[in-house]
C-alpha cells in the first residue's frame, strides 16, 4: 500500500520572492515525504506568477509547480484553487498543508504533522508552533468566539476578564494540545474531511475563515491539534499588510459578521455586537477617566456599530460551500 501523499500549498500575493523563499523552505521539509507544492498565485497582476514559474524551472524543482487564480478572491479562495488542483498526476491527496508565503517550517516540521495525522485517525487537522524570526511565539491556537469572549475582549477589565477566561479567544500554549482552531500559517488538514466538510468559504475573503471551517470539522467529529514540535518560522502580515492599518478594514468586519450569523444566527451576531461595543465603550469611557492610551485602532467602534447594524437588516448571502472538493481527474 503506497504511502499517504501530501499536497502543499503556498498562496502568494505580490510577494513573489517572499513566496518562493518559503516554498524552498517546505522542499526541505518535504524531503523524504510523498507529495508535491503547489504555488498559487492570487492574481497578483504585478509579474509574480512569470517570476515564480521561471524560478521552479530555472532552478530544477521536482514535484513543484505554480498555477493562476483567475481572480483575487481572498486567503480561502485562494487556497482552494490550489486543493482543487489536485496532484499533478490527477490524483488526490491524502493531506492538504496549507502554508503562509511568509512562513518558514523547519525541516521537520512538515513531518511532525504527518506522522501525527497518519497514526491518530480522530484528528482532522493539526497545526505548528510558530514563532517570530526573534524565537518568540505568536499566538495562532484559540477558542472559537462567542459573545462572552466578544465582551472579555473588548472591555479590558480586569475582574470581568477573570470571569470570563474560559471564553477568552487566544490560547496561549507551549505543549502539544486540543484546540478549537488554529491561525492558518501552517496546518494540515485530511483530504477526507475536505471532502466531508467543503472547503473554505469564500464568502471570506480575509479573517474568520480558519476559524468557520475548523468549526466544520470539529462538528463532523474531528479533533484539532497543536503539535509544538512542528515549528514554524513567520514573519507575518507581509502580504497583508495589516502591521500597517491605520483603520481596519471593511473586510475585516464583513467577515466577523458572517461568522457570527453563519454559524450561531443573525440575533446572535447582533447580540454579540451589541457586547463587543459595551465593553468597548466602558474601556474607552475608563481610559479617559484615568488618563490612559485607548488602543483600539481609530473609530473602531464607530465603524464596528455603522457596519453592523447596517448588515442586520441585510440578508445573510454566502456563497455555497462544496460538500466534495474536486480536484484533478476526479
Amino acid at each position: 500500500m503506497a504511502d499517504p501523499r501530501i499536497l502543499t500549498i503556498v498562496l502568494n500575493y505580490k510577494t513573489a520572492q517572499m513566496t518562493l523563499e518559503a516554498a524552498d523552505a517546505a522542499r526541505v521539509a518535504m524531503q523524504g515525504l510523498p507529495g508535491e507544492i503547489v504555488i498559487v498565485d492570487n492574481d497578483s497582476q504585478d509579474g509574480s506568477f512569470e517570476t515564480m514559474a521561471a524560478h521552479v524551472v530555472s532552478a530544477g524543482w521536482d514535484r513543484t509547480r505554480v498555477i493562476q487564480s483567475g481572480r483575487n478572491g481572498g486567503f480561502g479562495a485562494g487556497n482552494n484553487v490550489g486543493i482543487r488542483a489536485g496532484l499533478s498526476d490527477g490524483g488526490r491527496p491524502d493531506y492538504v498543508y496549507i502554508l503562509n508565503s511568509d512562513a518558514f517550517p523547519k525541516p521537520d516540521a512538515i513531518r511532525v504533522l504527518y506522522d501525527h495525522l497518519n497514526t491518530i485517525p480522530s484528528t482532522g487537522f493539526a497545526g505548528s508552533f510558530i514563532a517570530g524570526e526573534d524565537g518568540v511565539q505568536h499566538t495562532t491556537t484559540f477558542r472559537f468566539p462567542s459573545i462572552w469572549s466578544e465582551l472579555e475582549g473588548s472591555i479590558n477589565f480586569g475582574p470581568i476578564s477573570k470571569v470570563l477566561k474560559s471564553y477568552r479567544v487566544p490560547r496561549e500554549l507551549m505543549e502539544t494540545a486540543p484546540v478549537d482552531w488554529l491561525a492558518g500559517a501552517s496546518m494540515m488538514i485530511r483530504q477526507d474531511v475536505l471532502d466531508e466538510v467543503g472547503l473554505f468559504d469564500e464568502t471570506f475573503f480575509l479573517y474568520f475563515e480558519e476559524t468557520d471551517l475548523c468549526r466544520r470539522v470539529q462538528k463532523a467529529g474531528y479533533q484539532g491539534m497543536f503539535l509544538a514540535d512542528s515549528v514554524v518560522t513567520h514573519l507575518g502580515s507581509v502580504s497583508t499588510g495589516m502591521k500597517e492599518w491605520r483603520r481596519v478594514p471593511d473586510y475585516w468586519f464583513d467577515s466577523r459578521w458572517y461568522y457570527f450569523a453563519k454559524n450561531h444566527g443573525r440575533a446572535y451576531a447582533a447580540c454579540a455586537t451589541i457586547l463587543h461595543l459595551t465593553g468597548g465603550s466602558l474601556h474607552w469611557l475608563r481610559c479617559k477617566l484615568t488618563s490612559k492610551r485607548h488602543g483600539a485602532a481609530p473609530h473602531f467602534l464607530r465603524t464596528m456599530a455603522a457596519h453592523d447594524f447596517a448588515a442586520m437588516f441585510k440578508p445573510t448571502r454566502g456563497r455555497p460551500v462544496l460538500a466534495r472538493t474536486q480536484t484533478g481527474g476526479e
